[in-house]
Order: C-alpha cells, then structure tokens, then sequence
C-alpha cells in the first residue's frame, strides 16, 4: 500500500514539475500526468480500474459543473445596444490608455468609447480607426461579477460582405461565428504592433488589397458594429444554439450548453 501512495505522489510532483515548464511539449505533458495521477489514485489507492477511470474522466466532464450551475440560467438581450460610455477607471482596467497610446503610435485614432450593459453583464469597446488601411482596432473589456478579462481586435472588411478579424481573444468562442466572418487567431503575447503585422498578413494570405476594403466614415463604424452583433445573434438563433426567452431575451438550448462544453474542450487542450 504504502508503494502504491508512493507512485501515485511522484507522479502527482512529476506532473506539477512539468507544468512549472513554459514549454508547452512539457506543460502539456504535466496536464497529461494529472490524469494519470487521477486514474492511479482510483486504481490503486481505491482498489478499482473503474473508479480509476471515473476519476480520469472526471477531468472532461468538470465543465458541466459551470455549465448546469451558470450558462444553463444565463439570459441576455438579443439586441445588445451600443451607446456610449465612459471608460472605465484605472482599478478596473488599469492598462487602458497604455493600450490606447500603442495603438495611436501605429496611426490609428480614437473614434468612439461604447458598450452594453445587462445586470451582472458588461461589454465595453474602445474603438479606433486607420484610415489609410480601412482597419479598425478594438480594446474590449468584458465583465461579469468579480471576472473581467480585455482582447483586442482589428478588422477590415471587404466590399464583397467578408469581414477579416484578427483578434487575441483568450478563450474558445462561446458562439458561432457567422460565415462571413473570416478569424485569425493572434496566440502571442507581443505588442501590438506583431498583432497588426500578423493581420497584414492574414489579409495578403487571403488575396485582400486595400482597393478591395471597404472605406467607412468614422461615424459608420459604431451601426456597423451594431448590425455585426445582430447578425451574429439571429446565426447562432438559426443554428439551434440559442433559442429566444421572451420577446427580449436569449438563452442556450441544450445543443448550445453542448457546443459550450466542447469549446471548454478546445480550451483544457489549448492552455495544457
């Protein structure tokens, strides 16, 4: 018995020492071990390959744990209005004007501060504009209770009704993205100034010139937004994933709570 705790303890430390490793080969192989050190504790501790295996697969199934107790009850609008807000103060986004400054020093300028509000949910978007590119950079703030995390985002949209995204959301999407809409993911942690080269590029990748970018006035921008999250609503609506609750009000259906726990999934597999 005392071999048996022994071996499942070295490997639980094996794991945490390779998690402590940037490199992801390493980290990943850390996460894997967890597993292991689960499956070990059940068999071998517990005296059953069944419950060894439970306790592994547990892992996977830990999602719905969030999912049952707060996406099953999440309700928000279907028309998410943008108005203009103040931004927020330094205790809650301490970074916001370093950010913006960065931004500006590559050309672009400040268009609008905007977001939505519904009870513990907020959304604010710091919207800037390059027009010599036809580019748009966003700084989004989301917030919920005591969570709140920023990505940034630059988009050009075409005259043909394609829309290219380069953003460094940090997690999986917890919707469909509309098919227009065409994503590169930025995984870097760099400065912005390698986000927006890597989205000139994305866009030299896709055959898209400036002469085929759609040139909007700056007062455009904000409805454009606007119809962008509408249309991403009634995508998501149109697949099943959302369903309406009332005349104002979206919730997941239970195909979208499975969509959900897929892209926590996709997450336990990226940030291992």
């Amino acid at each position: 018995m005392i071999s048996n705790f022994l071996l499942v303890l070295g490997v639980a430390v094996l794991s945490a020492a390779f998690r402590s490793f940037q490199h992801r080969l390493l980290f990943r192989l850390g996460t894997l071990g967890i597993v292991v050190t689960s499956f070990l504790a059940g068999w071998l501790l517990g005296g059953s390959v069944w419950l060894g295996a439970a306790l592994a697969a547990s892992w996977l199934f830990l999602p719905w744990l969030e999912i049952l107790t707060r996406a099953r009850r999440l309700r928000l609008p279907i028309e998410r209005t943008l108005q203009h807000r103040t931004p927020p103060t330094r205790n809650i986004f301490p970074g916001l004007n370093e950010v913006t400054t960065e931004i500006e020093n590559l050309g672009f300028e400040h268009v609008e501060d905007m977001g939505w509000n519904h009870e513990d949910h907020r959304q604010f978007y710091r919207v800037l504009n390059q027009e010599q590119s036809k580019t748009q950079a966003s700084i989004c703030l989301a917030e919920e209770l005591d969570f709140a995390f920023y990505y940034l985002t630059l988009t050009s949209r075409a005259q043909d009704g394609r829309i290219y995204m380069t953003w460094n959301y940090p997690f999986s999407y917890g919707l469909k993205l509309p098919p227009r809409l065409r994503v590169n993911r930025f995984s870097s942690a760099g400065p912005f100034a390698e986000m927006l080269a890597a989205h000139e590029k994305f866009l030299r990748d896709k055959g898209v010139t400036p002469a085929l970018l759609l040139d909007q006035p700056p007062e455009e921008i904000v409805h454009t937004m606007q119809n962008e999250m509408r249309a991403q609503i009634t995508h998501n609506l149109d697949l099943g994933l959302l369903q309406r609750d009332g005349e104002k009000l979206i919730r997941y259906t239970p195909r979208g709570l499975f969509f959900l726990w897929m892209q926590f999934l996709r997450d336990l597999v990226r940030f291992s």
